[in-house]
């Protein structure tokens, strides 16, 4: 009997994969948060399994995966900024507070939670407690780290806490120097900021060559003589319009003996003169032969360029109608790695840069994201593909191999979705990701969902996305698919992967709502489609594509029959105040005119269409006054809706509970509303 239970648990765990469930699809480990030891052949990443969050870690020379921590609920607490000490990791459990001081706490613990750092072994133990606190840094046995503001060290072999300083400004970016004796850090104060430095010997604080600019982004020079940062000119920002150039950003090197500075590079006047950042953990990279590399937008796209620490021209190494997303440096810092779409604007693959020289490490119909190299050079990143949710790969001779997967996951349910271009209203030129269904018959007429992602600078792949809230999307849209419905993805303008003006498209967002027009053109293109039915095409989309799915939704219901906005925009003013407390209508009254004509409440009047509304209560990014305002509004127009709140839910939802919630109300109103 012992060995029968096992056997029928995996019979079932299978026969539940192959009925299509919504469960099944959403049924992937999905992992993210790659990290490599420094000094020694060893990786760990974090992996989300339904909502339960562990750490997993894998060493040379097999790299067989072993998972670490031993966490068991589905409970909203996350798992970030892994940090090797020898055969320990230290890594932060829970998210960040809002406003008012408050921990995410979607699973309602009535114990309260904190967001706390851990020490724990790679070996079989549990995970200690050092400290309440963020944003952890390591140099040899000092961890650095911010709590409530104020920055703290801990000495990791005998776990003593002290507080350091006492500052102004919001702290953040620690930097200990390479011989440990100082730690550089930004002050954001407002409209500029200061890097600053503390003498962990003389426990001094300065501040060398302050200025009214925003300095971010610290990097030390190899010998720690010298502190190099982004120096930016503060701009009111009135976000959410197209920004394509700026008071040129420039590069400033500070002598830290002297604390004297000298502007190495600036930006040119014009096009790209407004910086614009990749992902990475720093925006500059100090290479081990005196150059920095850092990113520019020159010539329309997103690159790296490359310049001495003794001045001159900045060259590019990255040429061609293309972008890079993700950006590591390898731990000799003689080498870049990096991934991007080029030769696949619908894909992003892994290169590396080393000498001024380009090597494609991954290529293919997969797609490949956050290079990272260990301490023993072996190359490691996440990927995925149309079928395969994300997995943790190798580089190996000539390929790359799985070291972690889903498996098992129901692949052979999915379907390979299509490249499609098609053209806005007014012209431009749309790209998207077309699922069709497999059960599809010659000349049967389906019904059709439009998908609108976030942002909105995102940029939907042909496979499994590199970020989680997008992980969901895809799923979902391969899960509607599967349900019968005709699924396109739309990558409207203002998103990334098409260059800068694609991105600073004219008048979108609050700047005019631009976009609207490749809402109009991807449902005209669903309308003309052969196996459409044109009475049945809705939308759906979170975030910004909740903003279009309400904007379609009142100014065009008789083209879309319902639609699901999750978390949406209504009023511009009031999304731009949420991220720039400053800003004040009543100062800009033409701009705020411009950006209230732009939101869904100017054009609430020509609502018809119903629709499903969901929000948690607790979101940092979108306020969750904007559903309260649009059900009023709804209300007052006599608008058929329907809503699905989470108390106490962030922005990217916390628990896997509530995504397949949202999901399966997703499913259930479009099944009555249009199909």
């Amino acid at each position: 009997m012992k060995t029968f239970f096992p056997f029928i648990s995996i019979f079932f765990g299978f026969l539940a994969l192959g009925q299509g469930t919504l469960e099944s699809f959403l049924s992937y480990s999905f992992p993210s948060d790659l990290a490599a030891s420094q000094d020694a052949g060893k990786i760990a990443w974090v992996v989300n399994k339904e909502g339960v969050r562990n750490i997993y870690s894998a060493i040379a020379p097999d790299y067989h995966p072993k998972q670490i921590t031993n966490y068991q609920e589905d409970d909203g607490q996350q798992i970030s900024d892994l940090l090797f000490y020898g055969e320990q990791i230290v890594f932060v459990r829970g998210g960040a507070a809002n406003r008012k001081g408050e921990f995410p706490n979607p699973n309602f613990d009535t114990n309260g939670v904190n967001r706390e750092i851990f020490l724990v072994a790679t070996s079989d133990a549990a995970p200690h407690k050092l400290a309440s606190g963020g944003s952890p840094v390591r140099l040899g046995d000092l961890l650095f780290f911010l709590k409530e503001g104020k920055v703290f060290s801990c000495h990791l072999k005998n776990q003593s806490m002290v507080q350091l300083f006492v500052a102004r400004g919001n702290i953040s970016s620690l930097r200990p120097s390479p011989d440990g004796l100082k730690l550089a850090f930004i002050s954001a104060r407002g409209d500029h900021a200061f890097l600053g430095i503390y003498d962990l010997k003389s426990k001094k604080l300065t501040y060398p060559d302050p200025s009214v600019d925003l300095d971010s982004n610290p990097v030390w020079s190899p010998d720690g003589k010298y502190v190099a940062v982004l120096r930016i000119p503060y701009q009111e920002q009135l976000l959410f319009v197209s920004k394509r150039s700026a008071q040129p950003f420039s590069i400033r090197v500070i002598d830290v003996a002297t604390a004297t500075g000298k502007t190495l590079w600036q930006a040119s006047p014009g096009g790209g003169s407004a910086f614009h950042e990749i992902s990475a953990d720093n925006q500059l990279f100090w290479m081990a032969d005196q150059t920095l590399i850092f990113p520019w937008e020159k010539d329309g796209w997103l690159h790296l360029y490359e310049i001495s620490t003794e001045g001159g021209t900045a060259q590019l190494l990255t040429p061609g109608p293309f972008e890079l997303q993700y950006v590591s440096q390898s731990p000799d810092r003689t080498q870049l790695f990096y991934s991007g779409n080029e030769n696949d604007l619908n894909r992003q693959h892994v290169w590396s840069i080393k000498n001024n020289t380009l090597t494609s490490i991954t290529s293919g119909p997969g797609i490949e994201w956050s290079p990272v190299m260990d301490g023993a050079g072996n190359l490691f990143m996440l990927g995925s593909s149309g079928t395969k949710p994300a997995s943790v790969k190798q580089r190996v001779v000539g390929d790359v191999r799985d070291i972690f997967t889903s498996d098992p996951y129901p692949s052979s349910q999915l379907v390979m979705p299509q490249e499609v271009v098609f053209e806005a209203t007014d012209g431009i030129t749309i790209h998207g990701q077309l699922f069709m269904p497999k059960d599809l018959k010659k000349g049967e007429k389906k019904p059709a969902l439009l998908f609108f992602h976030g942002g909105s600078r995102r940029q939907m792949l042909l496979g499994f996305h590199h970020r989680d809230y997008y992980h969901y999307a895809y799923a979902m849209n391969q899960y509607l698919a599967s349900k019968g419905y005709l699924v396109l993805s739309v990558n409207y303008r203002s998103g990334t992967g098409y260059g800068m003006e694609f991105r600073e498209a004219l008048n979108y967002g609050a700047g005019g709502a631009s976009e609207f027009n490749d809402v109009i053109g991807a449902g005209l293109f669903l309308q003309a489609h052969s196996s459409v039915d044109p009475s049945k095409i809705g939308l759906w989309g979170g975030s910004y594509g909740g903003y279009l799915t309400a904007l379609g939704l009142a100014k065009r219901s008789d083209l879309f029959a319902a639609g699901v906005d999750i978390h949406g925009v209504m009023d511009w003013n009031v999304i731009i105040h949420n991220f720039v407390p400053t800003y004040e209508p009543l100062e800009h009254p033409a701009f705020a005119k411009l950006a209230y004509d732009s939101s869904p409440i100017a054009v609430i009047d020509s609502w018809r269409s119903p629709v499903l509304l969901i929000h948690g209560d607790d979101d940092r990014n979108v306020p969750f006054s904007e559903t309260v305002d649009k059900v009023k509004a709804l209300r007052d127009q006599g608008v058929y809706f329907e809503q699905l709140i989470f108390p106490d839910e962030v922005h990217g939802f916390l628990l896997h509970q509530n995504w397949k919630d949202a999901y399966q109300a997703t499913v259930d109103f479009f099944d009555r509303m249009i199909k």
